[in-house]
């Protein structure tokens, strides 16, 4: 019988896909669970990727005209109350701060002290659409005040009660984008905007194929005109909500009585947006690319391209390895990929090397060389990449010459990766039966079965009573196609559109 290959990570993909997640953040080393139920310590490796997703997306964001701005973390319950859906929307999911002072509670604990109740409970943001709002309202006073662009980076909570590492925890990390608009056509090209600003990032950053839709009324963002967001697939066939951006009409502006003087001298309400990412990109990337010996790493987004392990035996050895890797790091860091300097580690840890270079493997950095004395007589680099199981040499001047070139191979190799796995598991159903056999309760431990199912379908009764028996979702009408006759797979009324199915995250 033939020995099975060992991997880095157990169990694999294929026996228990969501213990295999949760063994490639601890074996990466990005997060661990907090003291507190629910929430998450982010460590260094993990928040150096948060901190090149952030500085990549802060970019894109100040080149389309956004600005950085700061709004409080609490939010009057009367401000939530303003706008009936969206407080209906997150009521179950709110943090409420009613006292503002501790006091001995005479058994050598603490307790809230009576005499300090709040007269009115705060909310710890779970967004923040009506704090800006009631902002905004004092910063516009006519059109020439329009368009406002803001972004915020900061943390929101929402009380979930099912958590894992990044994918969905109570308090998380996120960007929120907030504009004010004095016209809906404006207001609208600002929601479209972000939208493919966040699917132009997911691709050629985070190497993740995505769908760009629009929710269904079911799925929207609560107080929301129209919600859009970019859909994944990861590996195990589910979908994954990246991103979202909202038209919200002038139903915030109602509420929040955020009005201004148009061109004619009249008072006339304004129309905003919102949009967001959060630190669920993260759980995308490690669903996306990552393999049975770890994390897999997109080269833009790594914290370090390239990671260099000194062989050595004595110190002679050192004295000649050393210099060698020094001399390396520092012409490597010359060079450039994706308009930034390369980024490089040695690691000279008094540790097995063999430990060592699984270690790295497990973080998923893109390129990792070893250095010993007969690499430094013959002037190569005995390396690996991350998306390839070989070895390769190369002289050394040529290996740094092409460091560039290679890095984009390995990016382009994993969006490819990506693109044919979505594509394997895409299909167009057309009857009910079809539908449910596709997404017959599998194991749910393993990545089989099920994916991205393109459905004729009209929203109605019956077909969130069958979603809902199967577990499934709309994730949403995909954007750019044409109108295609035919009839709804639940209920056989006449529909004009596909919209993708698929259990989700």
């Amino acid at each position: 019988m033939a020995k099975q290959p060992q991997s880095a990570i157990s169990p694999t993909r294929a026996e228990n896909f969501p213990e295999w997640y949760q063994q490639v953040v601890r074996a990466a080393d990005l997060a661990e669970n907090s003291d507190v139920r629910g929430c998450m310590v982010i460590k260094p490796w993990g928040f150096a990727i948060w901190e090149n997703i952030q500085r990549r997306l802060d970019a894109m964001f100040k080149a389309t005209g956004h600005e950085n701005a700061y709004f409080p973390l609490f939010i009057p319950m009367s401000f939530l109350e303003k706008e009936a859906e969206h407080v209906e929307g997150f009521a179950k999911e709110c943090a409420v701060v009613t006292h503002h002072r501790l006091e001995p509670d005479g058994k050598g604990g603490l307790r809230p002290a009576p005499s300090a109740q709040l007269e009115e409970p705060l909310i710890v943001r779970p967004t923040s659409e009506t704090i800006i709002g009631a902002t905004f309202a004092r910063w516009v006073q006519s059109y020439r005040d329009l368009p406002i662009l803001i972004n915020q980076w900061a943390n929101v909570v929402r009380w979930e009660l099912r958590t894992r590492l990044f994918l969905r925890t109570a308090e998380f990390l996120w960007q929120e984008g907030h504009t004010v608009h004095a016209t809906e056509a404006e207001a609208r090209e600002e929601t479209m905007r972000m939208l493919d600003v966040y699917a132009d990032f997911a691709e050629r950053a985070m190497a993740m194929p995505v769908i760009k839709g629009e929710k269904t009324a079911g799925e929207r963002f609560p107080g929301a005109v129209s919600t859009y967001s970019i859909e994944a697939m990861m590996q195990d066939r589910k979908a994954l909500q990246a991103g979202t951006s909202h038209f919200l009409g002038q139903n915030f502006a109602r509420a929040q009585n955020i009005k201004f003087q148009d061109e004619n001298g009249q008072e006339v309400l304004a129309w905003t947006t919102s949009w967001g990412v959060s630190t669920r990109l993260i759980g995308g990337l490690i669903m996306t690319h990552a393999d049975d010996d770890g994390l897999v790493l997109p080269p833009k987004l790594a914290p370090a391209h390239v990671v260099i392990l000194p062989i050595y035996r004595n110190d002679d050895e050192r004295a000649q390895v050393m210099p060698y890797c020094a001399k390396l790091e520092q012409d490597l860091v010359a060079q450039t990929y994706a308009g930034e300097p390369i980024r490089v580690r040695i690691d000279n840890r008094d540790i097995r090397g063999g430990e060592k270079k699984w270690q790295w493997v497990k973080r998923g950095v893109p390129v990792r060389v070893e250095i010993g004395p007969r690499d430094v007589a013959s002037g190569k680099v005995f390396y690996g990449r991350r998306d390839s199981s070989g070895k390769f040499e190369s002289p050394r001047a040529e290996f740094v010459a092409h460091i560039g070139k290679t890095l984009d191979e390995i990016q382009t190799v994993l969006f490819g990766r990506a693109v044919e796995k979505r594509a394997l598991a895409t299909v167009r159903i057309d009857s009910l039966p079809e539908f449910e056999t596709f997404f017959a309760s599998k194991d749910e431990e393993k990545s089989e079965g099920g994916g991205l199912a393109y459905c004729h379908f009209v929203e109605s009764p019956e077909m969130e009573e069958k979603l809902k028996d199967l577990r499934v979702t709309v994730r949403c009408v995909p954007l750019g196609g044409e109108e295609e006759t035919g009839k709804c797979i639940f209920t056989g009324q006449p529909s004009k559109r596909r919209g993708v199915f698929a259990k989700a995250y």
